[in-house]
């Protein structure tokens, strides 16, 4: 039993009409509104939205609110950040997807140029950051570093910001956590340097209600005897660690099995 997902009229026609006219947007107050449609199916007696942790929800920043890509059939991924953004009690910068690539569908090359435009007018109207799809393509280079770059500059500029970002930034059909592609552990070492804490959260379904798991903060460090690609490899997988430890065992993916691992990584750095 899932909850049942709409998203208000009146929202989505106020978002078109800014798109149009590229004029700024409260992602918080549209999400707010969303999750004011979120009812459940059945009898359950259970909210839609159920926050779990609520003591580590951030007030303010800065930090990075890391959670998994949950994904089933017919879910649509923006709940994730709706729900995100509902739940903490300040506007958020997500770095979101810039293209839906759409593998193996005949209408992939048109589905991509126009989800190109749609998704760039919806990061301007929020003043979010568009990230190139995943898995990495070589012609995304160079638009994927200047991404990473304008994020770095949002977390150096804004000393309060909350940054929402989901690594392994593409849907796992089976809908466990898996590890990211490599980069991100890098990625999230220069947030880290940059001076950002992170806050693992958990994203699952559960009788009738999407839930959220919120973990505590902490400090992303690896040791420095390592490799850039272990660095690489040994960052990703703390901080994919941190939030499988936040979800149903049935969504941990190999991370159940590893969870010593990372803490390995913390203890000798």
């Amino acid at each position: 039993m899932f909850p049942r997902y709409s998203f208000p009229p009146r929202n989505v026609a106020g978002l078109i009409v800014d798109m149009a006219l590229t004029r700024r947007r409260s992602f918080r107050e549209d999400a707010r509104a969303c999750v004011g449609r979120l009812t459940p199916q059945g009898r359950s007696a259970e909210p839609s939205l159920h926050g779990i942790g609520e003591e580590n929800i951030p007030q303010r920043g800065p930090c990075v609110v890391t959670f998994n890509h949950y994904h089933r059939p017919n879910f649509n991924a923006i709940w994730m950040a709706v729900a995100i953004a509902a739940t903490i009690p300040v506007e958020m910068h997500f770095v979101m997807t810039g293209e839906l690539t759409y593998p193996g569908k005949w209408y992939a090359p048109l589905g991509m140029f126009f989800t190109k435009i749609v998704l760039r007018r919806i990061a301007r109207v929020y003043g979010f950051t568009t990230m190139p799809p995943m898995p990495p393509r070589a012609k995304d280079v160079e638009s994927r570093a200047q991404s990473v770059r304008r994020v770095l500059e949002v977390a150096r500029r804004e000393k309060n910001v909350i940054i929402g970002l989901a690594p392994e930034g593409g849907d796992n059909p089976t809908g466990e956590i898996t590890m990211p592609a490599s980069g991100a552990g890098r990625f999230a070492l220069l947030l880290a340097a940059a001076g950002v804490k992170f806050v693992p959260v958990g994203i699952y379904e559960a009788n009738g209600a999407l839930c959220l798991n919120f973990g505590a903060a902490y400090e992303l460090t690896v040791p420095h005897n390592l490799s850039a690609d272990e660095k690489d490899r040994a960052a990703a997988h703390i901080v994919m660690s941190r939030i499988a430890a936040l979800l149903p065992e049935s969504l941990r993916g190999k991370f159940k099995e590893k969870e010593s691992e990372s803490s390995t990584f913390e203890q000798s750095s």
